[in-house]
């Protein structure tokens, strides 16, 4: 019944461990420097890179893995295998590259017994439970628009290079959107909209490549889907520096060099800008009826953080779908409700 947190002295790590803990769940730490995992006084396991980690994973068999490590595009397929047969997988990955590659390990999860979850965290869970809320018993709808408006408290210290491999992705992908049932490019930072949330407040989103464009995909059925971000740009001069930006990022010499500039960025504290996260979600029918629904989640990363804890208990009791799965496909959509979610349909 082991649940190992890989990268868990991280801030993301750290939170998932309380939740699990919290739960009388066995938690493992697994991560590269000894002394500080000595320093918590909990059970640990040493590993140096992804490669190190996959092979204690398969020499000790856990229940359950949580990856928290990042880079998920290249890490996942590897910590995801480790754990066949017969063992889950958990990950945050949120952006359209990662999500759709963990997704592919289907066949193998489902001939293995083992249930891969990705995309456990607001983004994804966040808009996927609402689709799949709205979209229940009824006909395929013809048209889907999701916007996740996490609100977000700065913590200080580094970026990163898990949250800067993420911003460089966004801009090296480029807009999407699905469009006769096909992913096709779009413009990114498109079609910016202000919202009136409902707890009265105001957020602004426009067009973002992310994972969540493939789980509302899956979650509906609807040939065209798209997807809007609290996180994107709005103003027009940033937007139009996008595509350029995109390009030159792309080339892998000047990727890797932004990536390591961009995690040594530090940031300040500051406080989440709202007192509500919230996932938002537009179905439209062929017949023209439209459903317009929310989730309400409190501040993003402590709703991340409940998220995977959840997605991890219950995969550790046998809860989960065998295969490879987004979080409500996997669970159903109350698993966004058990992390605290409340939806307003």
């Amino acid at each position: 019944m082991e649940i190992w947190v890989l990268g868990a002295l991280g801030r993301t790590g750290r939170g998932i461990t309380a939740e699990l803990t919290a739960k009388g769940l066995p938690v493992v730490l697994v991560g590269r420097h000894r002394e500080r995992l000595e320093a918590t006084g909990a059970k640990f396991v040493v590993a140096d890179g992804v490669e190190a980690m996959a092979a204690e994973i398969r020499r000790q068999r856990p229940a359950v893995v949580v990856n928290t490590i990042g880079e998920y595009a290249a890490t996942a397929a590897t910590i995801a295998r480790a754990c066949l047969p017969g063992g889950h997988y958990v990950d945050l990955a949120a952006d359209l590259v990662a999500v759709p590659r963990l997704l592919d390990l289907h066949e193998e999860a489902l001939a293995g017994g083992s249930t891969f979850v990705t995309g456990a965290g607001f983004g994804v869970l966040a808009t996927e439970a609402v689709v799949a809320k709205l979209c229940e018993g009824r006909e395929t709808p013809s048209r889907v628009r999701v916007d996740a408006l996490a609100s977000v408290a700065v913590e200080a210290g580094a970026v990163g290079v898990a949250l800067a491999a993420s911003i460089v992705d966004v801009l090296t992908t480029g807009g999407r959107r699905y469009e006769d049932g096909r992913l096709t490019p779009a413009r990114l930072g498109a079609e910016p909209q202000t919202h009136t949330l409902p707890d009265g407040e105001t957020a602004k989103s426009a067009g973002v490549p992310s994972g969540e464009l493939v789980a509302a995909q899956r979650a509906s059925g609807a040939p065209s889907v798209t997807v809007m971000s609290g996180l994107a740009p709005t103003s027009p001069a940033v937007r139009a520096l996008l595509p350029l930006l995109g390009r030159v990022v792309s080339i892998p010499l000047v990727r890797r060099f932004a990536v390591r500039q961009l995690a040594r960025v530090t940031t300040k504290a500051a406080p989440r800008p709202r007192a509500h996260s919230w996932g938002h979600a537009v179905v439209t029918w062929p017949d023209g009826t439209t459903r317009e629904g929310w989730l309400r989640a409190g501040e993003g990363m402590d709703f991340t953080t409940a998220v995977v804890a959840e997605v991890a208990a219950r995969l550790a009791r046998g809860e989960g779908k065998p295969g490879a799965h987004t979080p409500a496909s996997a669970l159903g959509a109350d698993v966004a409700e058990a992390a605290g979610g409340t939806f307003v349909l």
